[in-house]
């Protein structure tokens, strides 16, 4: 298993690169098999307002899937318990899918591109970010909409972007606000969507997540 440890506004010590290869050992002790890489990404941040200042970012590549999980707190040490703990319950739930066959369904809503205003920043001149603070580049297999939402669950954030298995095109699947999940597709130039028959999808089934926010 390959262990790749960065570090943000902090020096990697072996005390501290020690202490993660045996938290991380332990979490992941009864995956090896499916777990290809692991990285880590630990950061201290400086505004003094941000009281989880110990930040811990962990990313398997457990065979073609990312899972991944970040935690923070009032120390470094305590912040790779917590990610560490995550990671493992994560693999765990990773792993229990792979072997339930049973499929949940649940409805999801698709939301179509609007059209945009033209005058839509007005007079205002429009600003860029001045600095990329991070570029990320990741593999993009097609997948249906039930693995991306499968993937969505594993990396711990609020949306996923894919390539749609069905249609070849660039989709967003996301975590509604009040529960559920929408998948954003592109509206092609007909104003059609890349379904078959130009129609856009409705209630398509994926795997259920009753929790909401």
């Amino acid at each position: 298993m390959k262990l790749v440890i960065h570090g943000k506004n902090i020096e990697i010590t072996d005390a501290i690169r020690e202490y993660v290869h045996q938290k991380l050992e332990k979490a992941t002790s009864h995956y090896l098999n499916v777990t290809n890489e692991i990285d880590v990404h630990l950061s201290v941040a400086r505004n003094p307002r941000i009281n989880e200042k110990q930040i811990a970012e962990v990313t398997v590549y457990a065979n073609g899937t990312v899972i991944r999980a970040e935690e923070g707190s009032e120390t470094l040490y305590a912040s790779i318990d917590l990610v560490a703990d995550k990671i493992a319950r994560k693999l765990r739930k990773y792993k229990e899918k792979r072997l339930d066959k049973k499929t949940q369904t649940k409805t999801i809503e698709v939301v179509e591109q609007q059209p945009v205003t033209p005058d839509l920043i007005g007079d205002r001149t429009p600003e860029l970010p001045g600095e990329v603070v991070r570029t990320k580049y990741f593999a993009m297999p097609p997948m249906t909409i039930d693995e991306a939402l499968e993937q969505l669950q594993l990396v711990d954030h609020d949306f996923y972007m894919f390539c749609n298995a069905e249609t070849g095109e660039i989709n967003v699947i996301y975590e509604r606000n009040h529960g559920g999940y929408g998948v954003i597709q592109p509206r092609r130039n007909n104003g059609h969507t890349g379904h078959k028959n130009g129609k856009t999808a409705q209630n398509t089934p994926v795997s259920e997540k009753t929790q909401a926010k």
